[in-house]
């Protein structure tokens, strides 16, 4: 397993948000399964996956597949009391740092709940005025 997919594994699975930029490169893409629309940026992408970390519960990756640069890491968890699955698709620049993170999950009850308890969370981080602002 790549160096960097091991050390993801460890970084998401325990939810040390203050660690995940270890592994993000500095122009990475995160696209959240909640809404169509890029994360971009490395300190946007850890503030997201680190709001996520504490919406998701029981969180553990079932199984691992890939190989180069192109891995799917499928997690199972939950939000609130719904189960969800779902599959982190991971693409390593040449440096071995993740430049493109897309989540894919179901089922859509989850989704929503996924997608409500972000908006809240997001709502009241600071920090995301600052990136919106940056964005624009």
């Amino acid at each position: 397993m790549h160096p960097t997919i091991a050390r993801t594994v460890e970084i998401v699975s325990k939810g040390r948000e203050e660690l995940i930029h270890e592994v993000l490169a500095e122009n990475v893409r995160f696209q959240p399964p909640t809404y169509w629309a890029t994360w971009e940026g490395r300190a946007p992408v850890a503030a997201v996956l680190g709001h996520v970390g504490k919406v998701f519960s029981d969180f553990r990756y079932r199984r691992i597949m890939g190989d180069g640069n192109d891995w799917a890491l499928e997690f199972q968890c939950k939000i609130g009391d719904l189960d969800a699955v779902g599959v982190d698709l991971l693409t390593l620049n040449d440096d071995g740092l993740i430049e493109t993170f897309e989540v894919v999950m179901r089922p859509l009850k989850s989704i929503s709940a996924l997608r409500e308890a972000m908006n809240e969370r997001v709502s009241t981080d600071p920090r995301f005025a600052e990136f919106r602002k940056a964005l624009s």
